[in-house]
């Protein structure tokens, strides 16, 4: 019996000798499945950058083993700003050992994809909906168990249970994208109803609701491609745009049908990627008419008429010149006073020498040939101007605003998003009609209200300018040397840590390469006329058919031949005073030189 003792005693510690051996064995079993889980990962979408949130765990022993770069973060949140711009794999020694907190490293790391390693008595549900509470869903989960298990569990956030026990053995990935199908969940949205880009359509034949324009159209879409139901929280024509904005901001609503300039923009944390690229400009009322009277003076231009008084002085000079070969009969009187180079210039007759010499004979086909150009081209101008006449001088700079005393609507809104614009500040504030209500505004600019002028987006003047071409006369024009802003940047605002952004600005992107935003915009102003938001009417008011010409249209010339007719008889009366006086003073010099 001795000796069965013994063996016994010697099984024993040899058992005991074996136990730590087996317990060692299983880490490393466990670091070598997760260097194959790791390399897996980065065959599926490459990383550059490994980012460890905890303290000492095993993924600290597999950091020296991966060419990667590693950033440790022991004290759960980091203290800076993540600004590596290559891709990064989030692995955390515990699900809660990840408590960042700094605001830009939670924006910029959101959708990148977590590694979870969790205790055999923590339920992957759980950590799903903690990681769900802080909008990240790109999460998997491995256990000790891993060589054993051969399998990982990863989130999916719309499916009952949220995760899936993915077997390493297959070839399904670990990471999906969870918001290609929303499985019907609601996406909340307000709409600012401002026409043309999102208009309130009532069907008939089924008696539903729906939104329709270019941007009500765009988000239309993305919740059909994505299988979302679209949850509108408010369709009443009173809710503000700052009311949509501070929304937005405070993550009550998920995106807004209405867009956001970039004028001080700092940051596109609550907005997308530019949707529109357009220019923020003036849109003026088209200066009146000019009256009849006005357009003899009109045609002839201030530089054409110097050319005329000195073509006329130098046709006077040659014509005095060439009579007799000799300056004799050159005076101001007779140059200024010249009947025959005046009436050849006006097209009239004059009387022809019976023997002119070669060079007054080419003075005359001179005086001839301008004649006939001068009076052609002004009767052409004539009978156009009076057909239409022309308008009065456009506003071409900001300065010209204050001479011409055009008053510009303004919101406060506005007042505020431009007070630091250098060419808003060219504009006095007696210029300025400044409207409390936003909708007012909108009001008083699609009515197309001549007292005040507007600032209007490019994109939107398009609409204008179609409607305007149902006018007899325009209205408006879309002055392009009055902008804000050429280069304006027109965003959806959505709220700050929205999971779906990046597919939302994929979807936007995609619309504009097919060309369906510029047709949405096409067709902006016949969906307002078929949802009688604007009228199809003549909104300038033609006047009257009236005579073309009344007795005070030609006035202006008939006072111009009155004065000349004035001129005409002074200088000839004064031509006959002088040869008589001169008669006079001769017959007196005479008499005097007679009687001495």
């Amino acid at each position: 019996m001795a000796w069965l003792v013994i063996l016994f005693l010697v099984c024993l510690r040899v058992t005991r000798a074996d136990l730590p051996e087996i317990s060692d064995q299983r880490e490393p079993d466990l670091k070598e499945g997760l260097l194959h889980l790791l390399l897996r990962l980065r065959q599926e979408e490459v990383f550059d950058v490994l980012l460890i949130y905890g303290k000492d765990c095993i993924f600290h022993q597999l950091a020296h083993r991966l060419d990667l770069s590693t950033v440790l973060v022991s004290s759960g949140s980091t203290a800076f700003d993540w600004n590596f711009s290559s891709l990064t794999l989030i692995v955390s020694c515990g699900p809660e050992d990840d408590k960042e907190v700094t605001y830009r490293t939670l924006i910029k790391l959101q959708r990148n994809r977590r590694l979870i390693y969790i205790e055999k008595d923590i339920q992957p549900e759980t950590v799903c909906e903690y990681f769900a509470k802080k909008e990240q869903y790109n999460i998997a989960m491995v256990r000790k168990d891993l060589n054993q298990s051969k399998s990982i569990y990863a989130c999916r956030c719309f499916q009952d249970p949220n995760f899936q026990e993915v077997n390493l053995q297959e070839s399904y990935p670990v990471y999906i994208e969870n918001f290609h199908d929303m499985h019907g969940q609601p996406m909340r949205i307000m709409a600012d109803l401002v026409a043309p880009r999102s208009m309130v359509y009532h069907n008939p034949k089924n008696g539903k609701t729906k939104m329709i324009g270019y941007v009500a159209n765009l988000i239309n879409y993305f919740a059909l491609k994505v299988n979302a139901t679209l949850e509108v929280r408010s369709q009443s024509v009173n809710v503000s745009f700052r009311g949509i904005i501070r929304r937005i901001k405070e993550d009550h609503i998920d995106i807004a049908m209405t867009m956001e300039a970039s004028l001080h923009a700092t940051n596109f944390d609550t907005t997308s990627y530019p949707y529109i690229l357009t220019s923020y400009c003036l849109m003026l009322p088209v200066p009146d008419k000019l009256p009849f009277n006005l357009v003899y003076a009109v045609i002839v231009d201030h530089l054409v008429l110097g050319i005329i008084v000195m073509l006329f002085i130098i046709l006077s000079i040659l014509f005095i010149y060439s009579k007799k070969m000799s300056w004799q009969g050159l005076s101001l009187a007779n140059v200024l006073l010249n009947d025959v180079s005046l009436r050849g210039l006006l097209g009239q007759s004059f009387p022809f020498p019976s023997n002119p010499s070669k060079q007054l004979r080419l003075i005359f086909i001179i005086l001839c040939f301008a004649s006939v150009m001068l009076t052609t081209m002004y009767e052409s101008y004539l009978q156009s101007f009076f057909t239409h006449p022309p308008s009065e001088a456009y506003i071409r700079s900001f300065e010209d605003i204050g001479a011409r005393h055009q008053t510009i609507a303004i919101t406060t809104f506005k007042m505020d998003e431009l007070k630091n614009n250098t060419h808003f500040q060219k504009i006095s504030k007696d210029n300025l009609y400044i409207i409390e209500s936003w909708k007012e505004y909108l009001h008083l600019r699609s009515a197309f209200n001549r007292s005040y002028g507007y600032l209007v987006t490019e994109d939107r003047w398009t609409s204008y300018a179609e409607q305007q071409k149902n006018f007899k006369q325009p209205l408006f024009y879309f002055a392009r040397d009055l902008c804000f802003s050429r280069l304006l940047f027109l965003s959806i605002p959505m709220r700050r840590h929205l999971p779906y952004r990046h597919l939302f600005e994929e979807h936007m992107l995609r619309q504009h390469e097919v060309g369906l935003v510029r047709f949405w915009k096409s067709r902006s102003f016949f969906d307002m006329v078929r949802l009688d938001i604007t009228p199809l009417e003549d909104l300038s008011h033609p006047k009257p058919y009236q005579p073309s010409l009344l007795l005070v249209d030609v006035s202006w010339i008939m006072k111009l031949y009155l004065a000349a007719m004035v001129i005409s008889i002074v200088c000839f009366a004064l031509e006959v005073l002088s040869e008589s006086a001169g008669w006079r003073l001769g017959r007196y010099i005479k008499n005097v030189i007679g009687n001495s």
